[in-house]
């Protein structure tokens, strides 16, 4: 069966400043900030997180269906999809808007600074599709629109179809109340340290209690591995070492997709987050998030 994965398509301009932000950036000087980095390399990519998670699925040899939103120029985006064999029958084009933008600028400590425009993700709750009989097996809720992610994950737990909770860098357009809902309708929740640490502080709940709640809850902990909590243990799973850093855009992306096709086999937790792992570290060695190529064979 399908996996249905919600969130967001963009457009990425990644742009490389060759020089550390630290230097650029004096700390006494923030209340007057006025920088200006020289990017010699510059280019666009297809990119947003469900655009990135259904790359990564798909290239394990799983069955992707994006659920998510287009501007008026998604329509390259629309034949790359196709292009990989990918289902866009939950893939809305809405014609008074433009597509998603990503401006990502990385340093050569791979520090990030992102412009986000997010124009046609903003009506991907028109997108309210989930039904028992949409076919999947399970889904996740990465992210999207606000009133999309809400929305969603409501339908998913009506459905009775098991999702992942990945609020991403959308974790703060919710407050307490609303992320310990999301919890509470979820099957399993994924994070990066960051975000975990603010995901526990607004909700008042530690990892081990929300683990306690699901079947489990994922810390990828980039460099580090990832922490993979369940019914209130940690189990640590060891990092793979990349060929070589390149390009963090889209690692997260890539490591849910593995972790989906974990799930979606019945995989435990711990399995899942290795095979994430290993194509983390594929993803970081290749610019741009959709780019990189399988060179082991997933059993």
């Amino acid at each position: 069966m399908a996996v249905l994965i919600c969130g967001s398509l963009a457009y990425d301009t990644i742009m490389t400043f060759e020089g550390r932000f630290a230097e650029q950036i004096l700390p006494e000087q923030l209340h007057i900030l006025n920088v200006s980095f020289l990017v010699p390399a510059l280019r666009r990519d297809f990119g947003g997180c469900a655009g990135n998670i259904a790359y990564a699925h798909k290239l394990l040899g799983g069955d992707p269906l994006p659920m998510a939103a287009l501007g008026r120029d998604g329509a390259d985006y629309i034949e790359r999809i196709k292009s990989l064999n990918i289902d866009t029958r939950h893939v809305l084009q809405v014609d008074d808007n433009y597509t998603a933008q990503a401006m990502i600028m990385t340093d050569r400590d791979n520090n990030q600074i992102t412009a986000f425009h997010p124009g046609a993700m903003m009506q991907a709750h028109l997108n309210n599709k989930i039904t028992r009989d949409i076919g999947a097996a399970l889904g996740i809720v990465a992210p999207d629109g606000r009133d999309a992610m809400l929305q969603h994950a409501e339908q998913f737990a009506a459905a009775g179809i098991p999702f992942v909770f990945d609020p991403g860098q959308g974790l703060p357009m919710f407050n307490g109340e609303e992320l310990r809902h999301f919890i509470e309708l979820a099957t399993w929740v994924t994070v990066n340290d960051y975000e975990g640490k603010m995901l526990c502080e607004r909700t008042g709940w530690s990892e081990a209690e929300i683990s306690r709640k699901l079947k489990g809850m994922i810390v990828t902990l980039g460099s580090e591995g990832c922490a993979v909590w369940e019914s209130g243990e940690q189990q640590l799973v060891a990092p793979v070492k990349a060929r070589e850093v390149v390009d963090p855009t889209g690692c997260g992306d890539a490591w849910r997709g593995a972790l989906l096709f974990g799930l979606e086999r019945q995989w435990p937790l711990a399995r899942c987050a290795e095979l994430g792992n290993k194509l983390g570290a594929l993803k970081i060695a290749q610019r741009g998030p959709q780019n990189y190529t399988l060179d082991f064979k997933v059993e």
